[in-house]
């Protein structure tokens, strides 16, 4: 017969059961089921089976535990997940979340750990006239002239260096004017 982990993640289930050894500390078949659906979404199924064969088999609950309260905490809490809630002596927190979980509730991030309290900045229209910057124009959707600037990287050319052009250049293109003062772009792959 399966376990409530494999039975839920539609896995077969055999004696030596690496979620089976997982979810002994949880009592309810319910509970049990709810953590892992809820871990497994959060960590991927993969990666749950993955985490749990790396351990030996006496710590395996535990760790199935620690994974419940990082997914727990992450969701309630993106920037910083449950370290950051034990950091700011907000553990209870953690736990309620993971109280709900086991009861099949759902978990949202909360507001005040999410770092969206604050209402997006409007353009700074910052000019920036260094030369190593260049402003990009563009038009947007709405007919309006969209103005950011674009940093370009001097090409430097080594003949002793064993690195690739391509890796001198975070996009791999290259830059050069031509005689009417037009930038044309070259994607250094076999030249």
């Amino acid at each position: 017969m399966s376990c409530n982990g494999c039975r839920i993640l539609r896995k077969g289930c055999h004696e030596n059961c690496i979620l089976k050894q997982s979810l002994e500390g949880i009592e309810s078949p319910d509970a049990q089921v709810n953590a892992t659906v809820f871990v497994a979404k959060f960590f991927g199924r993969a990666g749950l089976t993955s985490f749990l064969s790396s351990v030996p088999d006496s710590q395996r609950s535990a760790l199935f535990q620690s994974l419940l309260f990082e997914a727990c905490g992450r969701t309630i809490n993106p920037v910083n997940g449950v370290v950051g809630l034990l950091w700011t002596g907000n553990c209870h927190l953690c736990q309620s979340a993971v109280e709900t979980v086991l009861q099949g509730g759902t978990l949202r991030a909360l507001p005040e750990f999410s770092g969206m309290t604050a209402s997006p900045k409007e353009d700074l229209d910052i000019e920036l006239t260094s030369g190593w910057l260049r402003p990009v124009r563009g038009m947007t959707g709405g007919g309006k002239v969209n103005r950011r600037t674009e940093k370009r990287k001097e090409p430097t050319y080594s003949l002793n260096s064993d690195e690739s052009d391509t890796t001198k250049f975070e996009s791999g293109f290259v830059y050069q004017q031509n005689q009417q003062g037009n930038d044309t772009k070259l994607l250094r792959l076999f030249f």
